[in-house]
């Protein structure tokens, strides 16, 4: 437990010191008009409290990633969590705050707009295209699992099949509807069932004091088949909410549309996520009980989740905890496709005040992510593979992100380290992993390295070639 103490205080220590640290880099200014002022439509641009816009971000950022990604990085041993508080202090809530601000200085911009303003138009066209299918995929992965939980808590005749109809229907009407109908209303309360649990756990942590592996009893790999699935790049991809995600930053310009000062972006861009980390650690830590009890053969992660909340929370501290557990993916889901909608209602210069140019965007939308599910389910196999697929994809997002960054940090002359550093460290990871994966091209281990390593030379020599051209601008 003392290893998993120190964590969870390096989190808190963390938004305080090095959240300040990267907020001045920045620079707010509480006195410039943010978007919600000056572009108020009734329908995206809305002032909102900024206690509802931080649990509107929490939830829209908190899906499965911190749960069911930490529980099965926790297979992986301890490394998990030094990833989980690394991953967030100085990768992960970095990229959340500076692609939240980013939009809310160019009038709630997209994230693609963003990306080709620092990285060129042609960057801007293929993360239009990328950006958007990873929407539709987050849509589709987090509709089966919700389902899957609410099935378990209802009659049987209120299966699986039903519930995924009823939460595709709440994801068009939030898809649909303006912000502050239902996303606004309800998402506090999700917010609430969700911290709920995470504090629950961690209490139950504390009161049963499970004997969890401390770093100095090694960093090894500890999953069950660690030569397939080495700790680097494999664990850095499989926890990804829960330390960094591009995801995030799709999710950002939502809410750069609804605030009313930029002096709140530390708490709501920042301290999301992590708040959303140290979620991600205390499933870790309470996965790891559960590996060590029950050894390392189960891979579904809700019936992970089902066992620890119902034995350490009781019956109904069990059920309130599931409610928030469910409640993480579908305020995600719903704002995916929300966030597809912005942007392609961007790039085609498509006002969204009329229902029916809403319509235009999200019915081809929502027909490709049905077809998604509809494969997904097919079988386990199935919804694995569209789940590693959305998992490499969200991280890849976060590098095109965090490079997009550094540019802009480079040419207003700020400590440009605070991104290139994690940037190049993802690069590595996400090349390492396309090379590496199973569902990638399946090459060996030192080939893989060698390219992941050679990414990011490229990257190096590419970066200090434009900034010297820069710097004879």
């Amino acid at each position: 437990m003392y290893s998993f103490t120190i964590c969870l205080l390096a989190l808190i220590a963390g938004y305080f010191v090095y959240g300040r640290l990267v907020e001045r880099i920045f620079g707010p200014d509480a006195r410039r008009a943010t978007p919600a002022m000056t572009k108020a439509d009734g329908v995206d641009y809305i002032p909102l409290p900024t206690w509802k816009i931080f649990m509107i971000q929490f939830l829209n950022i908190a899906g499965l990633g911190p749960i069911f990604g930490a529980i099965m990085g926790a297979k992986f041993g301890t490394a998990s969590y030094l990833w989980i508080v690394l991953g967030s202090i100085f990768a992960g809530a970095t990229h959340d705050f500076f692609s939240g601000m980013l939009s809310m200085r160019q009038d709630g911009a997209s994230l693609p707009e963003i990306i080709g303003r620092y990285l060129g138009v042609t960057t801007k066209q293929v993360m239009r295209a990328f950006t958007v299918i990873l929407m539709v995929l987050v849509g589709a992965v987090f509709v089966a699992g919700p389902a899957g939980l609410l099935a378990k808590l209802t009659p049987d005749v209120l299966d699986t099949t039903f519930w995924i109809v009823v939460v595709f229907l709440y994801y068009i009407l939030a898809t649909l509807l303006p912000v502050d109908k239902i996303i606004g209303k309800i998402y506090p309360l999700f917010a609430i069932a969700l911290l709920f649990m995470a504090v629950g756990i961690l209490v139950m942590l504390y009161v049963n004091h499970p004997a969890l592996p401390e770093w100095w009893d090694g960093l090894n790999n500890t999953h069950p088949d660690a030569p397939q699935f080495p700790v680097f790049p494999i664990m850095f991809v499989s926890i990804a909410c829960g330390a960094i995600s591009g995801f995030h930053a799709t999710q950002s310009p939502m809410m750069a549309r609804c605030m009313k000062s930029e002096k709140y972006g530390r708490p709501v861009f920042y301290g999301a996520m992590i708040t959303e980390g140290i979620v991600a650690l205390i499933w870790a830590a309470a996965a790891t009980y559960f590996y060590r009890e029950n050894g390392m053969g189960e891979n579904n992660a809700s019936v992970i989740v089902d066992a620890i909340t119902r034995n350490w929370l009781g019956a109904v501290g069990g059920v309130l905890a599931i409610l928030g557990v469910i409640a993480a993916p579908i305020t995600s889901g719903d704002t995916a496709f929300r966030s597809a909608r912005l942007i392609v209602a961007d790039f085609m210069g498509m006002e969204q005040k009329s229902i029916r140019r809403r319509l235009y965007i999200c019915v081809p939308m929502f027909l490709a992510a049905i077809a998604l599910l509809l494969y997904s389910l097919r079988d386990a196999e199935g919804f694995n593979r569209i789940w590693r697929y959305f998992a490499w994809s969200n991280q890849t997002l976060s590098v095109f992100t965090l490079w997009a960054i550094t540019v802009y940090l480079v040419l207003n002359r700020k400590n440009y380290w605070i991104t290139l550093i994690p940037v190049l460290f993802m690069t590595c990871v996400c090349a390492t992993y396309l090379c590496i994966a199973p569902e990638g091209f399946g090459l060996s281990h030192t080939l893989s390295y060698t390219i992941g390593l050679g990414a990011v030379a490229v990257a190096i020599v590419w970066f200090v070639w434009w900034k010297l051209k820069m710097m004879k601008k």
